[in-house]
């Protein structure tokens, strides 16, 4: 060979160690927060129980129309993405609106079933009732969001 000849460049293991690295962070990030809606907090008024709504704060009705009653399933729920809540009707006419966020990193809630609202991202489980954590990884259970049954109307408060 003589020194004139072209060699062929390859990248180091340190090159290699780190491209893969950047790759495996930046798919992490993105199924975890870069969902539409999934980023910032939510600021949430405090739940009130009850038949009339719920997690509802008043009944003056105030606020964004959301679904009729019949839209939500008896001992399930029905989540609006585009909205950022989940709405649950644990037992006939008591209706609960919670967060769609998942509390562990910010993904979007995927299923509410079995008595819970599901986080696909890496199976943070809620219950349906409560909005607290049944599996984790969550830290902390789904902020309540406040709303009002009026009728067969479903209102999201503002």
């Amino acid at each position: 060979m003589s020194a004139s000849q072209d060699h062929e460049v390859r990248p180091g293991r340190r090159a290699v160690v780190a491209a893969v690295g950047a790759v495996s962070v930046a798919a992490v990030l993105t199924a975890c927060g870069n969902e539409k809606g999934s980023g910032g907090s939510d600021a949430v008024k405090p739940a009130a129980g009850g038949r009339d709504g719920g997690a509802a704060g008043g009944r003056d009705g105030g606020g964004e129309a959301l679904a009729k009653t019949a839209d939500i399933p008896e001992g399930g729920g029905k989540i609006f993405a585009d909205r950022g809540v989940v709405v649950t009707q644990p037992e006939a006419g008591d209706f609960k609106a919670f967060s769609s966020k998942c509390t562990h990193q910010g993904c979007a809630v995927s299923s509410v079933s079995d008595g819970t609202i599901n986080c696909h991202c890496h199976g943070s489980k809620f219950d349906l009732r409560t909005g607290s954590v049944t599996a984790g990884p969550a830290p902390r259970p789904l902020p309540a969001k406040a709303i009002t049954v009026k009728g067969d109307s479903i209102t999201l408060k503002s």
